[in-house]
C-alpha cells in the first residue's frame, strides 16, 4: 500500500524531532515567557505548495521549449513569489512570544479553556493557528500589541494536568508552505473531581459550630469580600465596611448552627472513584446552601468552615487522591 501524502509528512515531521530535538525542545518543558526565534522553526511545503511547484515546472518546460520569453518571465516572477512568502512567513513567526498561560477552574470531564498570552512585538503577527491534539484555534497579534488564545481541552481527568506541547504554525501568505513551532511551557493545572449526577440529598450534620453571629458580633473572625449586588443584609459587615470605607459582606454565612460532615470512610458499598465524585457533588452543593461543613478523608480533616478557601482545600484534597489503578492523580 502506497503511504498517502499525509503520511509522509508525518513521518518527515517526526524525523526532523529526532534529529533536531534543541530547535523543538521535544524532551523538556521551557519557564515562560518563551521568545520564538530561527532555531526552533520548521518550514515544508504544503500540498497545495507542492502542486504550485509542478505547474511551475511544467510552465518552465513549456516556455524553453517555444522559446517564449514572456511564458518565462511568468514563471520566473511567481517562482519569485513562491520563495519570497517563505520569508513573510517566517518573519510571522519568528520573534512571537509566549508571555504567560492560565487555565479556568473545571471539574474533571469538562471542557477545561487554556489561555494563552501572546505578545507580537514589533510587527503584527497575521494568520496564525495554534495546536494540541484535536483542540484547534487561529488567532492574529497587532504589531506591539498582546492578544488572548483560547484552546479547549476535551478530555480531562481529576488531578494535575499539564499541556505538554503545544504546536504554533502559519501558512501566511500564500499558503504555500507551512510554518510552525513547537511552544513546551512548564505549567500545570488542577482539575477537581467530577461531580455525581445528579446529585444526592445532603446528610445529616453531626456536629455544631457552637456560635452564632448576632447583628455586628465576630466580624473580626469572618472571611470578609466585596459586597456583591443580591447579597442579603444580614451578610453585611457593618463595623468593617466602616473601617476599611467600603462596602463588605462575610464570604461565610455562619448562622445555621449545624455543622454538615462528610466522610470517605462512611460511603460503603461505592468504589473510590464514586465516592470522590459524591463528596464532591456534596460540597458545591452545601456551598450553594451556605452549610459549613467538614470533609473527613484517609490522614486528613479539613473543616469545619464555609466559603471560597474551604471549598478549593476540599476539593483540591479530593483531586489529588490516589487513583484506583495506583497512578498519581
Amino acid at each position: 500500500m502506497v503511504p498517502s501524502i499525509a503520511t509522509l509528512r508525518a513521518r518527515l515531521l517526526a524525523a526532523a524531532e529526532r534529529r533536531l530535538p534543541a530547535l523543538t525542545c521535544l524532551r523538556r518543558s521551557e519557564a515562560l515567557p518563551i521568545r520564538l526565534d530561527r532555531r526552533r522553526i520548521y518550514v515544508l511545503p504544503t500540498r497545495f505548495g507542492l502542486g504550485f511547484a509542478v505547474l511551475l515546472f511544467v510552465m518552465l518546460l513549456g516556455a524553453l521549449n517555444y522559446g517564449n520569453n514572456a511564458a518565462l518571465l511568468m514563471t520566473c516572477l511567481l517562482a519569485a513569489a513562491a520563495g519570497a512568502s517563505v520569508f513573510f512567513g517566517f518573519r510571522t513567526v519568528n520573534g512571537l512570544s509566549l508571555l504567560r498561560a492560565r487555565a479556568d477552574t473545571v471539574h474533571a470531564g469538562e471542557p477545561l479553556p487554556l489561555h494563552f498570552r501572546f505578545a507580537a512585538g514589533t510587527h503584527a503577527r497575521p494568520s496564525l493557528r495554534l495546536r494540541r491534539d484535536a483542540a484547534e484555534t487561529a488567532f492574529a497579534v497587532a504589531a506591539g500589541m498582546e492578544t488572548q488564545a483560547t484552546l479547549l481541552v476535551t478530555q480531562t481527568r481529576r488531578g494535575w494536568f499539564r499541556p505538554g506541547r503545544v504546536r504554533l504554525a502559519t501558512e501566511y501568505p500564500l499558503g504555500l508552505f507551512h510554518l510552525w513551532s513547537w511552544l513546551h511551557p512548564d505549567l500545570e493545572f488542577l482539575i477537581y473531581p467530577a461531580l455525581e449526577t445528579p446529585a444526592p440529598p445532603l446528610p445529616s450534620g453531626d456536629g455544631f459550630l457552637g456560635e452564632r453571629l448576632n447583628s455586628g458580633a465576630n466580624e473580626e473572625h469572618a472571611g470578609l469580600r466585596d459586597y456583591r449586588p443580591g447579597d442579603p443584609p444580614r451578610q453585611i459587615a457593618w463595623k468593617a465596611s466602616v473601617r476599611h470605607d467600603r462596602l463588605l459582606a462575610r464570604d461565610v454565612d455562619r448562622h445555621s448552627s449545624e455543622a454538615l460532615t462528610f466522610d470517605y470512610a462512611q460511603l460503603r458499598g461505592l468504589d473510590a472513584e464514586a465516592r470522590i465524585r459524591r463528596l464532591a457533588a456534596w460540597i458545591v452543593a452545601a456551598e450553594a446552601a451556605q452549610r459549613s461543613y467538614t470533609l473527613r478523608l484517609p490522614g486528613e480533616v479539613i473543616g469545619p468552615w464555609l466559603g471560597t478557601t474551604q471549598r478549593h482545600a476540599c476539593l483540591r484534597a479530593l483531586a489529588l487522591l490516589p487513583h484506583a489503578n495506583g497512578e498519581p492523580a
